[in-house]
């Protein structure tokens, strides 16, 4: 009997190391196409700036107001991260839209069929941008991408149908994994094949022919390797029926409830989902804000060059890679909400030394605290969450989680470059590092909550 057990035990731990290997690639392919345009933002966006009479003009006089009140120098570099920075919000809007949605619509049609519609979405943004000669056909393919940016809290909700708590946190850190790795050498790719231009060839072609490739590439990986999760029968009827439900998923306030979790919640309370979900959006609307502002920093009190900005990214990407692929996949179960709050221990006091850094070594020091949090606070985060819900709500709650660190992005940045160009770096960083106090405050509350469950 014994062995039988022991055997249906080793088939499982065989099965989801399985699906774990293949969600983990399968984010890495579809991350390497993502990160490909980064370094080439600026140079499209100053591309149109050059060669478009309508929509790109419309929209600049617009920036150039919105700078002019804040007090930004009147340099078009500025002008142009800033631009780049609303663009980065739209599509961090549109994710925050789209992701309850698709994971509410896994949990009635099933992960496999979800995920694959959402890389066919995928496939036609990369191929819009591939062939876009206006601004307006760019956006479009901006658009299109981040509606079908939903891949993300698809693949959280795969490793959450996953039966046993240690297989979770290992699958949650190897997504966290796949994101340090895609965005270290996704951008260093885009900038090569912006190089490799032939005559008469615009700069970004061959990076938007790629990022489709590696679309389709996802597409046939997940379709040939990717077993369902969610079974039928543990399926719910379609949540996204009737205008309630669906105001539900994109409604911030109800969000923030999880109010499109209407059936009993099982195991541990909605009180403590609605405390996660709330310390989820506050750490990732400074986190954001303060990384989005980091490259102005380093521009501004070092000088830093773009070859130099991509090296400093390059070290946090390694940085997070190794902490990702050593430290964070062995946290025993049970433990996450500890980490995170060791992470945000050490995040505060590295984001004042970055801000009030007077030399390279300071910063570099504020780098590594910066790159253990980034490593292990939303990997831990998410798999403490993935414990939520019964098995037919996992897309939905995961969802639901993904839409509020897409909300916290699209108004971290905004909100952290106005108080950086109004008060100064040093000031910028000083306040948001005390702010992360209110989820330490909040984690040290739903710690206690918990040992009262």
């Amino acid at each position: 009997m014994l062995r039988e057990e022991d055997r249906e035990v080793r088939r499982a731990e065989g099965s989801s190391s399985r699906v774990i290997g293949v969600v983990f690639l399968s984010l890495l392919i579809d991350l390497l196409g993502f990160t490909l345009i980064l370094p080439l933002l600026p140079s499209i966006l100053d591309h149109y700036s050059k060669n478009d009479d309508g929509l790109y003009r419309t929209v600049q006089a617009g920036v150039d107001w919105f700078s002019g009140r804040l007090g930004i120098p009147p340099e078009r570099k500025y002008n142009s991260v800033l631009f780049g920075g609303l663009i980065g919000s739209l599509f961090s809007l549109l994710q925050f839209l789209a992701s309850p949605l698709t994971g509410a619509a896994s949990d009635s049609f099933g992960r496999r069929p979800v995920l694959l519609a959402t890389v066919l979405g995928l496939i036609a943004s990369y191929s819009l941008w591939a062939v876009s000669r206006s601004f307006e056909i760019f956006l479009c393919s901006r658009i299109v991408g981040g509606i079908s940016k939903g891949n993300v809290s698809l693949s959280t909700a795969i490793i959450a149908d996953l039966q046993c708590p240690k297989a979770r946190s290992k699958g949650m850190a190897m997504i966290g994994l796949a994101f340090s790795l895609g965005f270290t050498l996704g951008p260093m790719l885009g900038a090569y094949l912006a190089l490799e231009t032939e005559k008469d060839e615009l700069f970004y072609v061959r990076s938007a022919v790629f990022a489709a490739i590696f679309a389709v590439a996802d597409f046939v990986f997940i379709f040939v390797w990717l077993p369902e999760t969610l079974p039928k029968e543990k399926r719910v009827p379609s949540v996204l029926s009737g205008f309630r439900s669906a105001f539900n998923l994109i409604n911030p306030w109800a969000l923030f409830q999880f109010a499109a979790v209407r059936q009993k919640m099982g195991g541990p309370s909605r009180d403590s989902l609605k405390i996660l979900g709330l310390v989820y959006f506050l750490y990732l609307f400074l986190f954001s804000g303060l990384e989005y502002t980091l490259s102005f920093l380093v521009h501004q009190h070092f000088h830093f060059s773009s070859l130099e900005q991509g090296k400093m990214f390059f070290f946090i990407g390694v940085t997070m890679a190794v902490i990702q692929g050593g430290y964070t996949r062995q946290i025993k179960p049970g433990e996450e909400l500890k980490v995170v709050k060791r992470a945000i221990m050490l995040l505060a006091p590295g984001f004042l030394l970055i801000g009030w850094s007077s030399n390279v070594i300071i910063l570099s020091a504020g780098l590594l605290f910066y790159s253990f949090a980034a490593a292990v606070a939303v990997p831990c985060l998410s798999t403490v969450v993935s414990s939520y819900g019964l098995e037919s709500q996992k897309g939905t709650v995961m969802g639901t989680l993904r839409s509020l660190g897409a909300l916290a992005r699209a108004l971290g940045p905004v909100a952290s470059a106005t108080v950086y160009w109004l008060a100064g770096a040093e000031v910028c960083f000083t306040v948001c590092a005390s702010l992360f106090l209110l989820p330490f405050v909040l984690l040290q509350f739903m710690q206690e909550q918990r040992k009262e469950e």
